[in-house]
């Protein structure tokens, strides 16, 4: 039998309290971690609440810690609590991020530095931060959350693309400088079955038929789910990836095959 174990790990997710983020630290905990995660949420709120409940019951501690990750100080004392509360930090899952869809011509100078806070900076940031904890584990990984549209995207995206596709080059760049001692590596994800894809449905006259036409413009002919995201997660932090650095993986159910739409 083929078993992804973390056992007792320790995993450092950011972004939990909804979303991609959510599945990842339930799927962290089941692979055996304990998990600190961090989100915009005061701890009393639901989404934090539920993170805590998931993470354990699967039997694992979990610290929640409340973090704007925009802000390089905040995401400072995250990691350093984080490392007091557990006594290190084995995983990191940079995963954090919003949709800024301006366009080009639209994209305000305020857009655009939020934008590159939020969806650049701060996964260098975390990264750089976390450096000290995982060179001293016996599996440092860093786990960067990057989207399909690294690889192509549709008009009106933009800035979220431009700092969508410099991920993948931070991905890179920093298994090169820190390997052996840190894996690092990159999750593209395309459109994943959450809460916020269910309200842009529902911004439609028949919700469900545009569900239904997003479907079908995928090979795979559904949409993707938190849970898959998350399990991909726990499988390239495990030693069954111990080959793979410096790579972003597409995962977006073959929507990036077709040459057009159907």
């Amino acid at each position: 039998m083929l078993t992804i174990n973390l056992e007792n790990q320790i995993a450092l997710v950011t972004g939990v309290t909804s979303g991609i983020g959510a599945g990842i630290a339930k799927k962290m905990a089941q692979a055996g971690c304990h998990v600190a995660g961090c989100g915009s949420q005061a701890a009393d709120t639901a989404g934090a609440q539920k993170f805590v409940h998931d993470v354990q019951e699967e039997s694992k501690q979990a610290f929640y810690y409340q973090a704007d990750v925009t802000q390089e100080d905040e995401l400072h004392r995250f990691v350093t609590e984080t490392n007091e509360h557990f006594d290190g930090i084995d995983l990191v899952v940079s995963n954090a991020g919003r949709n800024v869809f301006k366009g080009a011509l639209n994209c305000s100078q305020q857009d655009w530095n939020y934008n590159r806070s939020l969806n650049l900076e701060s996964h260098w940031w975390l990264s750089r931060l976390t450096y000290p904890y995982l060179k001293k584990s016996p599996n440092g990984v860093i786990i960067i959350m990057t989207s399909n549209h690294a690889f192509a995207s549709i008009p009106g995206c933009f800035p979220y693309n431009v700092t969508k596709t410099a991920l993948t080059g931070l991905v890179r760049s920093l298994a090169i400088e820190w390997g052996p001692d840190v894996r690092v590596v990159g999750i593209a994800p395309g459109f994943i079955e959450t809460a916020g894809g269910e309200v842009w449905f529902e911004s439609f006259a028949d919700p469900e038929a545009e569900k239904t036409k997003a479907m079908v413009r995928h090979p795979a002919r559904k949409l993707g789910t938190v849970e898959e995201v998350g399990a991909f997660c726990a499988f390239l932090a495990s030693d069954f990836a111990g080959f793979m650095t410096g790579s972003t993986y597409l995962m977006d159910g073959g929507r990036s095959a077709l040459l057009q739409d159907e």
